[in-house]
């Protein structure tokens, strides 16, 4: 059974009264953790969408390139965006529970992914509002994201704000090239689908991953050359 068929299987739950966070919270531990996961995702988009009072279809299409939705899971998908932008419970109620759902393990790499895949989509159409900020600044802090990550994430998708190759490692230029090398062959390790389904990371967090895996790549290349042009291994 597919990813959708299952979240339409837990949907069908909704049509009894209860509420998604409910549905939600019964999902919250393998095999069903990344059925939970897409649902939250897709409700903090469908917030998001909120908070800047549109959704265009530039944001839309940059939602299905996050998640790879099928087309024909696609009304599906549009069921539970709608069934989020209409919930009573807000966007920190949905962060919150994704920040536990990683509590402990696999947190490193999942959420800044997810941080990354909603500000895909905020900026999709070209603009990046304040109440988009604002909600984005919010989830990193729900996330328990440094300020510094924030940023780091926030220069990789904003116009104007090109990403700072030793904040995207974790270092400074002050760092011996070999303790770069060592903390990029190590970002590298952590993102490698095999290590990330071995901490119980969902199967769509891992898509999200080779964005982040990318911009690994092209930091050190990026350094590198900067050090020692001509060498990037």
């Amino acid at each position: 059974m597919s990813l959708w068929s299952r979240i339409q299987d837990a949907l069908a739950a909704l049509a009894t009264g209860e509420g998604l966070s409910v549905v939600f919270d019964r999902l919250r531990t393998p095999p069903e953790r990344s059925v939970a996961f897409t649902i939250a995702v897709i409700a903090l988009s469908a917030k998001m969408a909120k908070a800047d009072g549109q959704v265009t279809r530039d944001e839309v299409a940059a939602f299905r390139q996050v998640f790879h939705i099928p087309p024909a899971e696609e009304r599906a998908a549009a069921r539970v965006f709608n069934l989020a932008r209409e919930d009573v419970a807000g966007f920190e109620d949905y962060a919150r529970r994704i920040a536990r759902m990683f509590q402990g393990r696999g947190r490193d790499g999942v959420l800044p992914d997810l941080l990354g895949g909603l500000f895909h989509i905020a900026t999709a159409d070209g603009a990046y509002h304040p109440a988009e900020d604002a909600f984005l600044s919010r989830v990193a802090r729900i996330f328990d994201l440094s300020e510094a990550e924030f940023w780091r994430i926030r220069a990789a998708h904003v116009a104007g704000a090109a990403p700072d190759p030793y904040t995207v490692l974790g270092v400074t230029p002050a760092t011996p090239l070999e303790d770069i090398r060592t903390a990029w062959r190590a970002a590298v390790r952590a993102t490698h689908p095999d290590r990330m389904m071995a901490r119980g990371v969902p199967e769509e967090a891992m898509k999200l991953a080779e964005r982040r895996l990318i911009a690994i790549n092209r930091a050190w290349e990026e350094i590198s050359e900067r050090t020692q042009p001509g060498r990037t291994g």
